[in-house]
């Protein structure tokens, strides 16, 4: 009788791991083929619009990361003495891009509020860092 009992359990148990196995791999391609699909976002851009006028009406895609400041190595080199050697940083990420302040001196501001932590941008912010305005743009 226990041989019986033995038996059932471990068909019981194999049964149990057949049904994990097939929802693990059902899971699995379904997370395959959600990250396959193309996103049709809008790609961001930024705009200067205030600023040293060789700058002025300068647009760049964000398409890799942006490091804005005053040191020579900069994306944005703006020699203003109200910039820190590497001020601020625009990050792209799968949904649009975050701006993130890099221990500046003296801040970044996005919309006229302080930059703490990393902050999603949306078309239309405005970036301001010294006397640099950027805008959002969503060309």
């Amino acid at each position: 009788m226990i041989d019986v009992l033995l038996f059932a359990g471990r068909i019981l148990l194999v049964a149990l791991l057949y049904i994990f196995l097939l929802f693990a791999i059902k899971a699995g391609v379904g997370l395959v083929r959600s990250g396959s699909r193309s996103k049709k976002g809008t790609q961001l851009s930024i705009v200067i619009t205030q600023g040293p006028s060789a700058l002025l009406g300068t647009t760049m895609p964000i398409n890799s990361s942006i490091v804005i400041g005053r040191a020579p190595g900069s994306d944005i080199f703006v020699p203003d003495d109200l910039i820190s050697g590497k001020h601020a940083r625009i990050t792209p990420i799968p949904d649009g891009a975050i701006i993130e302040d890099l221990n500046s001196t003296n801040g970044t501001l996005l919309n006229g509020l302080p930059v703490t932590i990393p902050e999603n941008l949306m078309v239309g912010d405005k970036i301001s860092i010294g006397l640099l305005v950027l805008e959002v743009d969503g060309r």
